[in-house]
C-alpha cells in the first residue's frame, strides 16, 4: 500500500496536482473509455487534469462523444498518430514539450506505445532543462506510463519486437511509476527487464459499471433483430483488428453448426475496424451469413450484454478486456483465449469440468488455448448446453469485477498513487 500525504479536500487553482496526460489517439476501444474516464475524474477540488490526444485513423472511429458527455475537452496534436513519422513524430515531440513549460504540471502521464514515447521524452527534456537552467525557479515532473497491452512479444518479427523491447528499457529508466492494468501483464513487463519491483505496478481498469448492473433491458436486442427466445445468442464486442483475431470466433462459429446442427444459436459480431470487409467475406467462404451478424459499432452495450447467453472473446494478446469487464457486470459466461491478463478476471478452477485439453474452467468461464477453434468451439457447446452452469458463472463474474473496476476504485488507487509520488515536496509549484 502506497502511503499517501493527506492534501485539503479543495485547494486554490493555482495549488491543484495538476496532471497532464498524454494519449495517442481516442479511437474506440478500453484504453480510451479508461483514459477518458480518468481524466474526467480527476477534475476536482485536488486535482486538475488536462488529456493531450494525438489523431485517429479515419477507420477506426473515435470517442470524443464520450469525452465530451464526462466535460472532457482534449487538446489535439495531429502529428500524433498511430504509424511512425519521423518529421510528424518529432513535431509531436516539441508540441508536448512546450505544452509541459506551459502548463507546468506536477505530474506527465502516459498511455499507450506512440505517447508513451513522446510524452515521456518531453517530460524528460523538460526536466533536464530545470535541472540546469531553472536556477532553482522549478519543480521537475513526475513522469507515469500505462501499459493497456503491449506488442512487445508475437505482434512483429523477432528483430522489431527486440527493438521495441529495448525503446521500452531505455524510457524506463526515467519514468517514476509503470502501470500495468493486470498482475499478469506486471510479470510480463518485469519478464522484458522493464523497471522493477518497486518501480512497476499494478492498477486495474476503471469502467462505468454500475449501469450493466440488472439494466432491466432484456428482450430488447432479441426484439430489434427479431431473434426467438429460444435462440441462444453468443457475442463477441471487440475492434475488428488482426490482435482480435475474429477469424478464430467464425471458424469456431462454423465447427459449433457442423458439430451441433439442432442447437439453435446465433452469433454477434460487435465493432467496426479496418478488417470489417475481410471478415464479411470470410462468413461468406463458410457460408454462415444467416448464422452471424455484424452489428457494426454500438454506444447502447447495455443493450447487447442483456440479451447475451455467452461472451467470447478470441484475442492474441490483451492487457485487461473491457468487453469482459462489461460482459461480467451484467452477470454474463465468457468462453476467452488464455492470453495476457485475462486470468486475473478468473478466480478459482471448477473441478472435474471437462478433461478435454486446451480447455481451462473458472467459477466465472472457460480459457481456452489461443488459436484453437475446435476447443473454444467444444467450450461454446458445452456453456450452451448448459443453463444453470451459465448462470452460476454470470453471478461469480459479477462479484469479482463489482467494484474492483469500477472508476470509483480506480480514481481513488491513482489518486493514492499521485499523492504517495508527490508526498515528499507537496503540491505547490514554485
Amino acid at each position: 500500500m502506497i502511503k499517501a500525504v493527506k492534501f485539503k479536500d479543495r485547494m486554490p487553482e493555482m495549488d491543484k496536482i495538476k496532471i497532464v496526460r498524454v494519449f495517442s489517439r481516442l479511437n474506440v476501444g478500453g484504453p480510451a473509455i479508461h483514459t477518458i474516464l480518468l481524466t474526467a475524474g480527476l477534475n476536482d477540488g485536488r486535482f486538475k487534469s488536462i488529456l493531450v490526444k494525438g489523431s485517429e485513423e479515419p477507420y477506426e472511429g473515435n470517442m470524443l462523444y464520450l469525452a465530451k458527455e464526462k466535460g472532457v475537452k482534449p487538446i489535439v496534436i495531429p502529428e500524433m498518430r498511430r504509424s511512425v513519422s519521423w518529421l510528424g513524430d518529432v513535431k509531436a515531440f516539441f508540441k508536448i514539450y512546450s505544452l509541459i513549460k506551459e502548463k507546468r504540471p506536477h505530474i506527465v502521464h502516459t498511455h499507450t506505445a506512440m505517447a508513451g514515447a513522446l510524452g515521456r521524452m518531453a517530460g524528460f527534456l523538460y526536466n533536464m532543462d530545470i535541472a540546469f537552467n531553472s536556477n532553482g525557479s522549478g519543480s521537475k515532473v513526475k513522469i507515469v506510463h500505462t501499459f493497456h497491452g503491449h506488442v512487445l512479444r508475437g505482434y512483429f518479427n523477432p528483430l522489431k519486437s527486440k527493438l521495441l523491447v529495448l525503446i521500452e528499457r531505455f524510457l524506463a529508466t526515467f519514468t517514476d511509476k509503470i502501470i500495468t492494468v493486470s498482475e499478469k501483464q506486471r510479470e510480463e513487463i518485469l519478464g522484458f527487464g522493464i523497471g522493477n519491483d518497486n518501480k512497476v505496478v499494478t492498477i486495474p481498469l476503471g469502467l462505468e459499471l454500475e449501469r450493466f448492473l440488472n439494466n432491466g433491458l432484456k428482450g430488447e436486442l432479441r426484439k430489434e433483430l427479431n431473434i426467438p427466445w429460444e435462440t441462444k445468442l453468443v457475442g463477441t464486442i471487440a475492434r475488428l483488428e488482426p490482435i482480435k483475431n475474429h477469424k478464430m470466433f467464425i471458424d469456431a462459429a462454423a465447427e459449433l453448426k457442423v458439430k451441433s446442427e439442432r442447437l439453435k444459436v446465433k452469433f454477434l459480431i460487435v465493432g467496426d475496424g479496418i478488417l470489417r470487409k475481410d471478415l464479411e467475406n470470410y462468413v461468406k467462404s463458410k457460408k454462415l451469413e444467416r448464422d452471424i451478424i455484424f452489428l457494426g459499432f454500438r454506444r447502447d452495450l447495455e443493450r447487447i450484454y442483456a440479451d447475451l447467453d455467452i461472451v467470447a472473446l478470441t484475442s492474441l494478446n490483451e492487457g485487461s478486456p473491457v468487453a469482459l469487464i462489461e460482459a461480467m457486470a451484467s452477470g454474463k459466461a465468457i468462453v476467452a483465449t488464455d492470453v495476457g491478463g485475462l486470468r486475473d478476471l478468473f478466480s478459482s478452477k471448477l473441478k472435474a469440468q471437462s478433461s478435454k485439453p486446451g480447455l481451462t474452467y473458472y467459477d466465472q468461464g472457460i480459457l481456452v488455448k489461443p488459436g484453437d477453434a475446435v476447443s473454444f468451439s467444444y467450450a461454446l457447446r458445452e456453456l450452451l448446453g448448459n443453463d444453470g452452469l451459465r448462470k452460476k458463472m454470470g453471478e461469480m463474474g459479477r462479484e469479482v469485477v463489482y467494484p474492483k473496476y469500477d472508476i470509483s476504485q480506480l480514481t481513488r488507487n491513482m489518486k493514492e498513487l499521485y499523492e504517495g509520488m508527490l508526498s515528499n515536496r507537496g503540491a505547490c509549484r514554485l
